[in-house]
């Protein structure tokens, strides 16, 4: 286990570590997440004792690193792949350290088969790829057979096969009982490695906790429904206490439900439903979202499409909505700034058993007369005169996601 404690560390007025306290407990794989300068590295340095910390602890154990009686059996650790003498082969690369650490010849026989340079173990580590540099390195890191093993951007110039591998190889260590910490940039990749997640953002801890439930914490999930008598199964849906925001695509979003519950109703309704799927934020997102405000250096161009701040997160494509930020909403519950995003509120059950298909756009809205094109009353502009009087309510166009 690895076990920090207001751990911190400056370098003249600059904070690198900030008072971080995280544990790192054996049996899973922990990510460590961060943006560029948030203080990885130099948080992993002080565990190894390659950095002096300028106040706290941070113990493998227990007991600081530097007093370990044989460091290699009880942590091993990749931070610089090409941390090598370029003249040595990978062979005796690793034969150096197992003697200088009491190891016998066996185990460097043992980890170079491991990670699949045994074709190039007698070359020189200098000629190396990037890749088969990172596969010297993760021998290194296991050449001990450490109960503990910390590697920093692992996948780095791997191929996929490689990623594969260190992706198994991590899962498989912790499956043993071992405690696995690994620093990675790759949300992909660190999805499905991670069982749990250490954030640091500007030096600080943002979160230490399971990757589910950071997720969940950090997202919004909605259901996408879509049927072509939508017009009929929005209202059904609010009168449950359910925010229903329609999309220009003719799909409605549907917030604080789950599939089953909504194909329930449109099953007790005998509507038809054309798709029901449950939209969940995957973990880049999450990370955008926790630290918007916690980015150091941030590109000085605006050629894509990512946001710079706030609480948006990665928009290269479909994006799931906001978190919660107040303000006008729709449905039961709605606290959400959707603009002038359209949807179904029920004024009150009186109401809206009178008129199940009237669309509401909130609880100050006036109720429609039959037939009539719902339209905004109190969210602006409202439906163009020249529309069919049968328009229903798919052309409400969401102005921020619609568009």
């Amino acid at each position: 286990m690895i076990q920090a404690t207001a751990l911190t560390k400056r370098y003249g007025t600059k904070v690198a570590v900030d008072h971080a306290d995280f544990t790192v407990a054996p049996g899973k794989v922990t990510g460590f997440l961060g943006p560029n300068g948030a203080g990885k590295s130099t948080a992993m340095r002080m565990i190894l004792g390659l950095d002096r910390p300028t106040s706290g602890s941070v113990t493998i154990n227990g007991i600081p690193y530097g007093k370990l009686a044989a460091p290699l059996r009880e942590v091993g650790a990749l931070l610089d792949a090409k941390a090598v003498h370029s003249g040595r082969s990978a062979y005796n690369h690793l034969l150096v350290l197992a003697k200088a650490n009491g190891l016998p010849r066996s185990r460097v026989d043992t980890v170079i088969d491991l990670v699949g340079l045994r074709p190039v173990a007698k070359k020189r580590a200098g000629g190396f790829s990037l890749g088969m540099g990172q596969r010297l390195g993760i021998a290194a890191a296991l050449l001990g057979d450490p109960g503990i093993v910390m590697f920093d951007e692992p996948v780095n110039g791997l191929d996929p096969e490689g990623i594969l591998w260190i992706r198994n190889l991590m899962k498989a260590l912790a499956a043993e009982g071992r405690t696995v910490f690994v620093s990675s940039h790759l949300m992909s990749e660190m999805a499905l490695t991670a069982d749990h997640l250490v954030v640091i953002g500007l030096g600080r801890i943002l979160a230490d906790e399971p990757m589910a439930d950071f997720i969940a914490k950090n997202s919004v999930s909605y259901v996408r429904v879509r049927s072509p008598q939508l017009a009929e199964l929005g209202p059904k849906m609010a009168l449950r206490g359910w925010r229903v925001e329609v999309q220009g695509d003719g799909s409605a979003h549907v917030y604080d439900a789950k599939p089953s519950q909504i194909g329930d109703v449109a099953g007790s309704e005998g509507l038809w439903l054309h798709e029901l799927t449950l939209v969940q934020s995957s973990l880049e997102e999450a990370f955008m979202r926790l630290t918007a405000n916690s980015v150091e250096y941030h590109a000085g161009g605006t050629g894509g499409t990512r946001g710079t701040g706030g609480t948006g997160g990665a928009q290269d494509g479909p994006a799931s909505p906001p978190l919660p930020q107040g303000g006008p909403g729709w449905g039961e519950g709605a606290g959400t700034q959707r603009g002038n995003a359209s949807g179904w509120t029920p004024s009150g059950p009186e109401q809206a058993a009178q008129d199940p298909g009237q669309m509401l756009n909130g609880p100050d809205s006036s109720a429609q007369a039959p037939g009539q094109t719902p339209g905004r009353t109190d969210q602006g502009p409202t439906q163009p005169p020249d529309q069919a009087p049968n328009q229903t309510a798919t052309r409400y166009q969401n102005s921020e996601r619609g568009q």
